[in-house]
């Protein structure tokens, strides 16, 4: 069984594990990420919770979706870790406003 164990080290890191490529599952899942990271950054910004309610909305319509129809188990990762951000820094925007005030 040594080529059971060659088959698994892999140095690089990907999103594509199970060797066939997902553009769009990949790209939903690193956009989840990146919004969600920056509602987060900005839900800690009172005067941006106009920005980070919207822009929280956006990230987790998206992330859900991403997450229905994605393929491999890195891009879950990504795309959970994107979710949790980004509720997050919305209910944070939502707390300091909302969409309006």
């Amino acid at each position: 069984m040594p080529e059971a164990a060659s088959a698994r080290s892999s140095s690089h890191l990907t999103l594509n594990s199970d060797g066939q490529q997902h553009p769009l599952e990949n790209s939903l899942a690193v956009f989840t990420l990146v919004t969600g990271l920056i509602v987060f950054a900005v839900g800690w910004v009172v005067r941006l919770h106009a920005l980070a309610s919207v822009l929280g909305i956006v990230s987790m319509l998206v992330g859900l979706y991403a997450q229905l129809i994605s393929a491999t188990r890195q891009e879950r990762m990504l795309i959970v870790t994107g979710l949790v951000a980004a509720f997050v820094g919305t209910a944070l925007g939502f707390g300091h406003g909302g969409f309006w005030s």
